[in-house]
């Protein structure tokens, strides 16, 4: 597994798509800044808050991290990398648990701007506003602005961060069964967008209902992706435990599905 990760890892490091959908992150990240700073001034009109929105962190990865999955895992279907691999000796759940691993590294990389923009935005102790449309990052942006840091805040901040990256990471691991099944980019690509309009309708549901508390143990229930650091540790815990346990149930599904396929 070591070496098929590690050769995976070159790929991505000289990947023009990669460098392409960094780029666009890393534009989309400054301009979410900047209307986000610019907005509560009254430099912006409020109403432009659903271009904010669309420029911001979750609405960006959805697109692009579902590209990342098309070009990374469906796209090796197509230059026979994975069927090299299988030849080679490397049994499929190998194989995608080493295409799983490179994939959440990828979804990390284009995640950095929205992190760093996030970050300068919680220290500057300036006031951000994207309306009640914020989620993940851009939250904890406009949420987290009146915080004064201390060692203890900054601590706290780096475990928001990192449990957002695993609630990203497990959002997007239903990719990872969806490119071993279809094997098509641009059905992981529609295929995801469309259903994260469907989930994205399980945030404005009460938590009395049953579908809110059957979601709170998946990645895409339980206001997973709108922490702050005032969150309590047990949702932390909750937010990484569900989002662990929902890759493992991915990797599993495409294992069982991906055991007896044939690759050509």
């Amino acid at each position: 597994m070591y070496n098929l990760i590690r050769a995976d890892l070159f790929k991505l490091r000289k990947s023009l798509a990669l460098r392409i959908i960094l780029g666009i992150t890393t534009f989309s990240a400054i301009i979410m800044l900047v209307m986000a700073y610019l907005i509560p001034q009254g430099k912006i009109d409020p109403s432009m808050f659903g271009i904010g929105f669309m420029f911001s962190d979750i609405n960006m990865v959805s697109i692009l991290g579902a590209v990342l999955a098309g070009v990374f895992i469906s796209g090796d279907f197509d230059n026979k990398m994975i069927h090299d691999a299988i030849a080679s000796g490397h049994s499929r759940l190998t194989v995608i648990i080493s295409k799983t691993i490179v994939f959440f590294t990828a979804i990390l990389i284009i995640l950095l701007p929205y992190i760093i923009v996030t970050v300068i935005a919680l220290i500057s102790g300036n006031d951000y506003d994207m309306g009640t449309i914020g989620v993940a990052l851009l939250h904890m942006m406009t949420e987290d602005t009146s915080v004064l840091f201390s060692a203890s805040e900054i601590g706290k901040l780096v475990i928001i961060i990192i449990t957002l990256l695993v609630v990203y990471m497990a959002q997007l691991s239903i990719c990872v069964p969806v490119s071993f099944v279809f094997k098509n980019p641009i059905l992981v690509v529609a295929g995801y967008y469309v259903f994260t309009i469907l989930v994205a309708q399980i945030a404005g549901l009460s938590s009395d209902t049953i579908i809110y508390k059957v979601a709170a143990f998946t990645p895409y229930g339980g206001h997973y992706a709108f922490l702050t650091l005032d969150t309590e540790i047990g949702r932390l815990i909750k937010a990484v435990c569900a989002s662990l346990g929902f890759i493992i149930l991915m990797i599993f599904i495409t294992y069982r599905a991906f055991r007896r396929a044939e690759v050509k």
